[in-house]
């Protein structure tokens, strides 16, 4: 057996073909980003990295790489001992750190000793992510997008997921930002993924997609929450044809309040986020909204949040922004429910 080497932009074609990605570096450095599907086995822990890093400035290199050794060992052999003893000889795993150096290095290693074939990537996930941001860049351009537009709350989002359930190609921006897209589109106890972790969240769905079927995706702007949109995206999205979504503003105001339901229950933190539309609405009309809030009267606080608020900035937005929005299809479901989002796209998909 031998320790093989593969080039960052030949892993993006072949993640499939390893028996398990294995992600070497600190659970930090996983969490921020890591390949798809991989898994994190730390050749050092996090804390261990700082000890060692001190060891390193304060007394001197030998000394530190000692410790990192013996720190290594101990953590290869606990992951060997809790996932490797049922492995089969033809168990065949990518291994990476940072930059394909020594973490990736001592654990593959040792896998090639017992009798794996392991292959590294060269310069690891640095060099990986290099080319998984320029493949995004052409991939992006390859798909024909059905855009679906339509003000707050007129059910974009529960169309796509029905579209999804009967086997449509989606791409879902909202729920690969963990955001729903607005000042008030916060997900209460949900983070944000890296902006690191978002790019290859789109890439790895854009990869499993036939470009010979159509990709349903939402209107969105350049950011979703805090973290933007490939520009190739963005570009080939605001040049595809677009779908008009339009439910009556009480159906909008009905599909709010249970999709942020959250709200309701928290009216602190509604009227918290409220205070964010200051600058834009003025401190009056926010301190009313807020008041009548804490009153119990969300309802009209949301219709209002629509008409003043929302509707005129996303009308002009995507009328700016999307090249074909004057000639969108428009679709109106029956209501705001669930149930009538998947009657049209039963209806849109048998077109």
């Amino acid at each position: 057996m031998s320790l093989e080497r593969i080039a960052a932009a030949d892993t993006l074609g072949a993640l499939n073909h390893f028996s398990l990605v294995i992600d070497a570096r600190s659970e930090s450095e996983f969490a921020e980003d890591h390949l798809p599907g991989a898994v994190n086995w730390p050749s050092l822990h996090d804390d261990e990295r700082r000890i060692v890093g001190t060891q390193y400035k304060q007394i001197n290199a030998f000394e530190a790489k000692k410790l990192g050794a013996a720190l290594v060992a101990k953590n290869i052999a606990e992951h060997i001992h809790r996932e490797v003893l049922d492995k089969p000889r033809e168990w065949q795993p990518l291994v990476y750190c940072w930059r394909g150096g020594k973490r990736s290095g001592s654990l593959a290693l040792v896998l090639e000793q017992i009798g794996f074939r392991v292959t590294l990537i060269d310069g690891g996930y640095k060099a990986f992510r290099a080319a998984m941001v320029a493949d995004l860049s052409q991939l992006a351009t390859q798909f024909n997008y059905q855009v679906v537009c339509g003000t707050t709350g007129s059910g974009k989002t529960r169309l796509l997921q029905a579209l999804q359930a009967q086997g449509a190609q989606v791409l879902d921006l909202e729920a690969l930002a963990n955001h729903r897209s607005s000042v008030l589109g916060l997900i209460p106890g949900v983070a944000q993924p890296s902006q690191k972790a978002f790019d290859t969240a789109i890439w790895a769905a854009l990869r499993g997609f036939d470009a010979n079927r159509p990709v349903y995706i939402e209107s969105e702007s350049k950011k979703v929450g805090n973290v933007a949109l490939p520009e190739g995206l963005v570009a080939a999205m605001r040049a595809s044809p677009c779908l008009q979504l339009d439910l009556p503003e009480a159906e909008r105001v009905a599909l709010l309040l249970e999709d942020y339901d959250f709200f309701v229950r928290d009216i602190e933190f509604f009227c918290e986020r409220l205070g964010a539309l200051t600058e834009a609405r003025g401190k009056e009309t926010v301190r009313d909204w807020q008041a009548r809030s804490r009153s119990g009267d969300v309802a009209s606080v949301v219709q209002e949040l629509l008409v003043k608020h929302y509707d005129p900035a996303y009308l002009q937005s995507i009328r700016r922004n999307f090249q074909q929005y004057g000639t969108a299809r428009v679709l109106t479901p029956r209501n705001h429910t669930a149930s009538a989002m998947g009657e049209l796209a039963q209806t849109l998909l048998a077109a």
